[in-house]
């Protein structure tokens, strides 16, 4: 065989010969395997791979019969970012009723509980009125955000700025207690919503400030269970590592800083959450195969865990997509096609 067209992590085009596809495959997998501590994928795993990438056709799908549910987040958001100009409800109508979407979600521009708050009564309405012209699932959806909890977007000190100062308790206690105020914000929203006909409430980008930002969910998250036991509650992850910026929080007596996707998913379901998102991040230096491989061990560890539904994060930068606001379909159609068949998930 020639040369094999494929793609780096930023959606760039390149060559690569057999020898070369095959190495980043086994890189890719090596490297997940020694930093969650999981196995690496097959010999087997891997031939499948190298015939995803080796195939000349333009767009790949899964076999008939192993069909699964996608779930979107932000969906009236994205149709902003490409210039469509149409309101928010016509926005998933489009979803539904062009695009085929199995679950809908609604969520305002900022897109976090927070500035959601003082405006929830507005979009209850505009949630009830999305619910007479739909028929998918509808969830809310927005991000748990800690970091508008800092000063000068919030009321407490900026843990960024007193770290670098040595002020190491200081930064914190600022943590903890944005913690205590992003979940009455997050139960509050999401209580008003669920309450005016969400189907589910969707938690997204959680951990992208860290330990402290994936308390917060987990914590709310186990409050709406109580309030509401049939309550749907998705938590889609900002990263597959969660980075210790306070460094000593637990959920449960595990200390959250370090967790990969297979440890993260153990935490969401002693929570309460219905389904789980993981994220594994792109490298956009490095190769689309070298990525997927290594999206596809993470998530390949996290599923084999699993008791609850899981939901994996493709798109713009994770999960095996390129780093680009319109990621090329061939490689968005292999990434969803591998990550479906090898790792057997719920959905995407």
């Amino acid at each position: 065989m020639g040369k094999i067209m494929t793609r780096m992590g930023s959606g760039f085009p390149v060559e690569m010969s057999e020898s070369q596809l095959m190495e980043d495959l086994s890189a890719g997998t090596e490297d997940a395997a020694d930093r969650g501590k999981i196995p690496p994928l097959s010999k087997e795993e891997l031939k499948y791979l190298f015939d995803l990438f080796t195939s000349t056709d333009r767009f790949l799908s899964v076999e008939t019969g192993k069909e699964i549910v996608l779930s979107y987040d932000a969906a009236p958001l994205k149709l902003m970012r490409t210039a469509v100009d149409v309101h928010r409800i016509q926005s998933l109508q489009i979803y539904e009723k062009l695009l085929g979407a199995d679950t809908l979600e609604l969520g305002h521009v900022d897109y976090s509980f927070k500035p959601v708050k003082p405006i929830v009564s507005t979009e209850q309405t505009v949630l009830e009125q999305s619910l007479l012209v739909t028929h998918p699932p509808l969830f809310y959806g927005a991000m748990p955000n800690l970091g508008l909890y800092s000063q000068p977007d919030g009321p407490f000190p900026n843990p960024s700025e007193l770290m670098p100062l040595g002020k190491i308790a200081a930064a914190r206690d600022a943590y903890e207690k944005a913690v205590e105020d992003a979940v009455k914000d997050i139960v509050y929203v999401s209580s008003a919503m669920y309450e005016s006909g969400a189907d589910g409430i969707n938690m997204d980008t959680t951990g992208a400030a860290g330990d402290a930002d994936f308390l917060a969910a987990l914590r709310a998250t186990e409050i709406l269970k109580q309030k509401y036991p049939d309550v749907c509650i998705e938590v889609g992850m900002a990263g597959e590592f969660i980075l210790g910026l306070h460094g000593e929080l637990d959920y449960n007596g595990n200390r959250l800083a370090g967790m990969y996707v297979h440890d993260q998913v153990k935490m969401a379901e002693k929570a309460g959450v219905t389904i789980f998102g993981p994220v594994v991040n792109m490298k956009s230096t490095r190769s689309c195969p070298w990525n997927l491989s290594r999206a596809i061990t993470f998530t390949k560890a996290c599923c084999e865990v699993a008791s609850i539904p899981i939901h994996v994060n493709m798109g713009m930068g994770v999960g095996g997509v390129p780093l680009t606001n319109h990621p090329p379909v061939d490689i968005t159609s292999r990434a969803s096609k591998a990550m479906v068949e090898i790792c057997r998930l719920d959905g995407l």
